[in-house]
């Protein structure tokens, strides 16, 4: 079985993220780049199905910069065995993602593709269900575990009322959810190995993919601030504090 693992460079989830002063965009100057939390799950949870031998080769694709390679990289230390970069530095939306991922899948062949639920810098959740629907697998979102079958795959899913468990066949696409696993840290070791495993570099205009914009952004801003904190000397001021400023 071969796993598809698409993964994302985004800004560190521990930066404060800023806003460029003429709100066009958030500014990614000298700001630390990582991999994207969710993604970085479906990256260990494909690696965990290779060591329990259901698994024989984990890919990792990129859409991206150059330096997406590094997030390749750190994706390579943790235990897969090789990466795909397109390269580009547009901003690729998601529909366009989707699209670029089909175009791999369809030349890698993958029995599962495992990708995170979303990306923290966009907060779409859209690439793993527009996937689904381009590559007409079925799909199961916000994998709260998985386990694989003879040909399908059962996966428990967070919603709001709980869980659910529901079984695809495959070829499917499932998407993580921070639950389903907690991700290991790659020794120096393996991260002197993957120094080694190989990486195609590939353009958007290899498989075809039209990766112009389709929306245009208006504006960046930051949330407002918050308020500071009112004491109050009782529950009856309390409610009619709530009260006062429309909470109840």
């Amino acid at each position: 079985m071969k796993v598809l693992v698409p993964v994302k460079r985004v800004v560190d989830f521990n930066v404060k993220v800023r806003v460029k002063a003429d709100q066009s965009g958030v500014d990614l100057a000298n700001v630390k780049m990582s991999m994207n939390p969710f993604d970085e799950i479906a990256v260990e949870e494909a690696v965990r199905l290779k060591e329990k031998g259901k698994a024989k080769e984990v890919v990792v694709l990129s859409i991206g910069p150059g330096q997406a390679s590094e997030t390749i990289r750190t994706a390579l230390a943790m235990g897969a065995d090789r990466g795909i970069l397109v390269k580009t530095d547009q901003t690729v939306e998601p529909l366009a993602v989707a699209k670029l991922i089909k175009a791999v899948a369809e030349a890698e062949k993958p029995d599962l593709v495992i990708a995170g639920k979303q990306a923290i810098d966009d907060d779409a959740n859209q690439v793993g269900q527009m996937l689904a629907a381009l590559l007409d697998w079925p799909q199961a979102t916000f994998a709260h575990a998985l386990e694989l079958g003879e040909g399908s795959a059962e996966v428990s899913r967070e919603i709001d009322g709980g869980l659910q468990t529901v079984e695809v066949k495959l070829p499917a696409v499932i998407t993580t959810d921070l639950r389903l696993n907690q991700p290991r840290y790659a020794s120096l070791p393996n991260i002197m190995k993957a120094k080694k495993k190989p990486i195609e570099e590939k353009s958007p205009a290899d498989f075809g993919v039209d990766i112009s914009p389709r929306l245009k952004v208006l504006k960046v801003s930051e949330p407002p601030r918050r308020g500071g904190g009112v004491k109050v000397a009782s529950v009856g001021e309390l409610l009619d504090k709530l009260k006062a400023d429309g909470v109840l």
